[in-house]
């Protein structure tokens, strides 16, 4: 926890230290972030309520108003709490309310999910921005843990209270549509983003669309209209029958900005940019990151045939934990949606969006990357590239010309550059000011309970005026610092420092240990697994700290013994205590460390697949490696990484799963269970609607799929780096239907 002091001190500026470790806390600052959200709840009456409220996170204590406090210094918040290191934060996407989309975020304690509790933003930037801002109060909460702070600020966290206000006046929220009719309320919320700036140094970090995998992808530039460049993928040309081609265009716009106008369904909107897809309606939504839409086009622009011509397509949307927003575009049918009589029903190519942003220390404006890639059929795309006049009349290049349409309309609407004007106020608080003002009002209760209590009960009385005075809504301090990459030749893993070198390795041999699983002879066994070296990932090398530069992975440090493939009609955990577990067989005790990676995939029935790796030594105490395995579940959360790469496969599957290094304590739950030679890491997959929604479609290709995934440890000080892989794994083509079951 050492590295999260030292960040939170250089983002707020630096505070002073003193020469104990009283004086240092004594001084250190505490972040301080306040904007409007909608509470979202069914009160005790089973009514569904959606009040605009005024969020305040002063550390780790939360309140919530119906006022500004800063409007109204006498007002008393109607919820408070703290955020506990327990605290898991998922986003579930859009969700329709009357006749607004909300970008809904659910709290829930992760040793007890019946605490929970829901908010909602306007925009899906604000709420990302409100997830880090609920990250930075959890990290504090650790903190604290972490420096054995007085027993009555560990009470505080650890006492919960019903903080259910009595009835006065039982008046209901009925959404947005009463609220609308009030000025400045969530009529302008539904418009605007909170002011979530960054606060970035001109010397920081920055954003980097570069992926932490190595891929295959050879594009060739082979026009440029309009200021757009159109690529095709020059791998495998030759002998496949689809080719990949894209357009990308830099767009002066934020990426909250270009992602809301891509996403958006408004007609008047969509005709200023869009050439194609201009009349769209919504179908159906799926969950909040999944709908169906449905579309008309005049043909007589596109193709020889004059029929009149709709289409029906399913949009799924993900952000990584980089930022960067993806949109997955298939052709799809619905029942709501029959063919009509009078058009004709075509497929649209499948397609992706890929928003990325692009930041320089020498420009306030905000500029995105953006790229639409399409799958072509190879005919069709190389008689058009011998005629260009013609493709030029085609449904994929009015497509791909969308990113021009963009970059047009946002050049010629400077208003729509950033979601909201932005007020960035810096401010920091005393630690110890912080704590005594709450524990003199005895606050102990935890986020979620205030979050989830009935507001149906409170009174409303004075509903109607809630709203920030001049129409602001604001957040502060939300700063966080990306590295840039750079490929650098290959780092090796420090084995003495992570294993201890004193005593003498052991061997271990992959024929003596067995999983359910085949283990692969050579690169053609199907449904097999083997295990790759490093070289297709990218890790932080020695000078990343400085630099930000990022090496080719070496060899794994740990030896991947064998591999399960369970399935069961819930959920397996702990499954290293079941007697099929390779960790209770005989050669297995022998072993002096295993770590045990329980990866629970949701579906119809569960799966869990189980990988084994193996240490030929004991593993060093102090090492960064040490402290993982026995540390707490919080440090593990922080620092348990995975970076995914698909070899062969699907080229939506690709952009789904992405190549960037994923922090799988942040994403979805992981449960963690140390004993004897062991440690395990259950990742329940399915605890994230994001993470759900990718490994269906994955599933839905997966006997085509070489997939290959390396685990590690993030190095987040000097001296744990370089990076290093814990351990691989490629699974062949995977059949579903040899999973075996697994009995509790």
């Amino acid at each position: 926890m050492s590295n999260y002091s030292g960040n939170l001190e250089e983002r707020e500026g630096g505070s002073g230290s003193g020469s104990e470790q009283g004086s240092e806390d004594k001084d250190r600052g505490v972040f301080e972030f306040f904007g409007w959200v909608y509470h979202l709840g069914v009160n005790s009456i089973g009514h569904e309520y959606c009040n605009l409220r005024f969020l305040y996170i002063r550390g780790k204590y939360v309140e919530m108003y119906k006022r500004d406090p800063h409007e109204y210094p006498g007002i008393k918040s109607i919820r408070r709490g703290v955020v506990s290191s327990t605290l898991m934060v998922e986003e579930l996407g859009r969700k329709k309310v009357n006749n607004g989309d909300l970008y809904v975020i659910r709290f829930y304690n992760r040793l007890d999910e019946t605490k929970k509790g829901e908010i909602a933003c306007a925009t899906a930037g604000e709420a990302r921005k409100w997830m880090e801002a609920f990250d930075q109060a959890k990290q504090q909460a650790e903190y604290e843990l972490s420096k054995g702070f007085s027993s009555r600020r560990k009470l505080n966290m650890g006492n919960e209270l019903n903080l259910v206000h009595q009835p006065r006046v039982r008046r209901y929220a009925h959404g947005l549509r009463k609220l609308i009719r009030i000025g400045q309320g969530p009529e302008s919320l539904l418009r605007q983003s909170s002011d979530l700036g960054r606060n970035v140094k001109a010397n920081g970090y920055f954003d980097s669309d570069v992926g932490d995998v190595i891929e295959a992808h050879e594009w060739k530039c082979v026009r440029a209209v309009n200021g757009i460049r159109i690529f095709e993928d020059m791998a495998d040309i030759k002998s496949c029958k689809n080719i990949l081609v894209k357009s990308v265009g830099v767009v002066e716009a934020s990426l909250d900005a270009v992602f809301e106008v891509v996403l958006g369904l408004d007609r008047r909107q969509r005709y200023e940019w869009d050439v194609f897809t201009g009349d769209l309606e919504l179908v159906d939504t799926l969950n909040g990151h999944h709908d169906v839409v449905y579309g008309t086009y005049d043909p007589k622009y596109h193709t020889r045939w004059r029929s009149k011509r709709d289409f029906v397509f399913s949009r799924q949307w993900f952000r990584g934990q980089d930022g960067a927003y993806i949109i997955l575009q298939f052709p799809a049918t619905h029942k709501k949606q029959p063919p009509k009589s009078g058009y004709r029903r075509t497929n649209l190519n499948p397609s992706t969006w890929e928003i990325r942003c692009l930041t320089s220390s020498d420009s306030n404006v905000p500029r995105c990357l953006v790229t639409l890639m399409l799958e072509i059929h190879s005919s069709g795309w190389f008689r058009w590239k011998r005629n260009h006049s013609q493709f030029e009349k085609t449904v994929p290049y009015a497509l791909l010309c969308q990113v021009a349409g963009l970059r047009e309309y946002f050049g010629a609407n400077p208003a729509l550059v950033v979601v909201s004007p932005t007020t960035i106020v810096s401010k920091s608080s005393n630690t110890s000011s912080v704590d005594g003002e709450y524990e003199d009002a005895e606050v102990n209760e935890e986020f979620y309970d205030a979050i989830a209590a009935d507001e149906g009960t409170e009174d409303d009385s004075d509903s109607d005026s809630e709203s920030d005075k001049d129409g602001k809504v604001k957040l502060k301090n939300v700063s966080w610092a990306i590295a840039s990459l750079a490929l650098k030749r290959r780092s090796a893993p420090v084995l003495n420092k992570e294993l201890d070198a004193q005593i003498s390795p052991i061997s271990l041999d992959v024929s003596e240990f067995h999983g359910s699983m085949p283990h692969g002879k050579d690169e053609t066994d199907t449904n097999s697994w083997t295990s790759p070296g490093g070289e297709g990932f990218m890790v932080r090398g020695k000078t990343y700290l400085t630099d930000s530069a990022k090496v080719m992975g070496g060899d794994p440090l740990l030896k991947l013994l064998a591999v399960d493939w369970f399935k069961a009609d819930s959920c397996i955990a702990k499954v290293a205590m079941h007697p099929k577990s390779l960790v209770q067989s005989e050669a297995g005790k022998k072993i002096p460390f295993i770590l045990v990676v329980n990866l629970e995939v949701p579906a119809k029935p569960n799966y869990s697949l189980v990988l084994y790796y193996g240490a030929d030594r004991p593993i060093n105490k102090e090492s960064l490696l040490g402290r993982f395995v026995d540390g707490t579940d919080s440090f593990r959360d922080a620092r348990f990484k995975l970076i995914p790469r698909i070899v062969e496969g699907y080229w939506m599957v690709k952009r789904a799963v992405g190549s960037k290094a994923c922090l799988l304590g942040k994403a979805v739950t992981c449960n963690y269970f140390r004993q004897d030679n062991f440690l395990e890491i259950d990742v329940d997959i399915g605890s994230s609607s994001v993470a759900k929604s990718i490994i269906s479609l994955v599933l839905g290709y997966v006997t085509s799929l070489v997939v290959d995934l390396a685990i590690l440890i993030e190095a987040k000080e000097e001296a744990d780096l370089p990076e290093y892989i814990l351990g691989t794994v490629r699974l062949n083509r995977v059949k579903p239907e040899t999973a075996v079951p697994l009995e509790p």
